[in-house]
């Protein structure tokens, strides 16, 4: 049995954390065949339906946003579509394992997060003043200021400590 979280298409559905107990019911919750995308650096597999595409499926934002935010190379390249589910990365055994309790807390916790951007002018970190609901909603607006502001070069998002302590990076 492994843990991880289900991720809808629908970004008006919530998130949920479930139990998986053969791949029948991760297929299940992708609704047929699954591929898989790896996120090393969080230690996250997701798995999205192989035919999504060839199917029409819905664009999933929070997936490909996740993805696009820890892969820089797949930006702009391809997207993430129908219902996801991330688990942990494979054991030295092949199998899945439980989504890291880490990251189960990045991505479901309510803490609020800001974006940070790199500017090439400066090579300086320079923190926007919005504040963001959660870890999801930040890495999309991350990735939105990277692509339509041209002197940004890197962006990184950080939780907002609302008693003003140093900030950390995720």
């Amino acid at each position: 049995m492994v843990s991880g979280i289900y991720v809808p298409a629908d970004a008006d559905q919530p998130l949920e954390q479930r139990e998986f107990a053969t791949f029948d019911d991760l297929a299940a919750a992708v609704d047929g065949w699954t591929t898989t995308v790896d996120l090393l650096d969080l230690g996250v597999t997701i798995y999205v339906n192989e035919e999504g595409l060839l199917r029409h499926l819905p664009f999933n934002s929070r997936a490909s946003f996740l993805w696009w935010y820890h892969v820089p190379r797949t930006r702009q390249q391809a997207m993430l579509v129908g219902n996801a589910v991330l688990v942990g990365l494979p054991g030295r055994d092949g199998k899945d394992t439980d989504l890291p309790d880490a990251v189960r807390e990045l991505l479901l916790a309510p803490v609020a997060y800001g974006v940070e951007v790199c500017r090439g002018v400066d090579s300086k970190w320079h923190t926007s003043p919005v504040t963001y609901p959660d870890y999801w909603e930040a890495i999309i607006w991350a990735m939105v200021l990277l692509e339509r502001l041209d002197d940004v070069e890197e962006v990184r998002v950080v939780p907002v400590d609302p008693e003003g302590a140093e900030q950390r990076t995720t």
